[in-house]
């Protein structure tokens, strides 16, 4: 299982990445293999401002839909379009082309209080 060094992570299995003033925020390798096939995402919050641990949107598989949690408050600026046709990059990349959204964080400093790689692996380890 992949735990890259330079995410943040919630014990909700999402993972933040800040890229200047920008983040990208999606769910970890861990949550994929546990959810299964992914079939749909629907993002229905771009353009709106929402508060951490808010939902900004739901992942579909065969048997389940998940809610989807903002790791930090912040403007949800984009989705990922390539994710209407292939909803499987989340399975295949889930760190690189499977991001979900792009988001300006209210607060970039927020990140700092998620979890880091090891205390992120030490969740998915119990």
């Amino acid at each position: 299982m992949n735990f890259p060094q330079n995410l943040k992570y919630t014990s909700e299995h999402e993972w933040i990445r800040i890229e200047g003033d920008i983040a990208y925020v999606g769910i970890t390798d861990y949550a994929q293999e546990q959810l299964g096939d992914i079939v749909f995402v629907d993002i229905p919050t771009v353009g709106e401002t929402l508060e951490a641990g808010e939902t900004f949107g739901t992942i579909e598989v065969v048997k389940t839909i998940s809610d989807l949690f903002l790791p930090v408050a912040g403007e949800v600026l984009e989705q990922n379009e390539a994710l209407e046709e292939n909803p499987e990059l989340v399975n295949k990349d889930p760190y690189g082309e499977g991001w979900l959204i792009k988001m300006k964080p209210a607060d970039p400093k927020a990140v700092e209080d998620l979890l880091d790689a090891e205390a992120y692996k030490a969740v998915v380890n119990g």
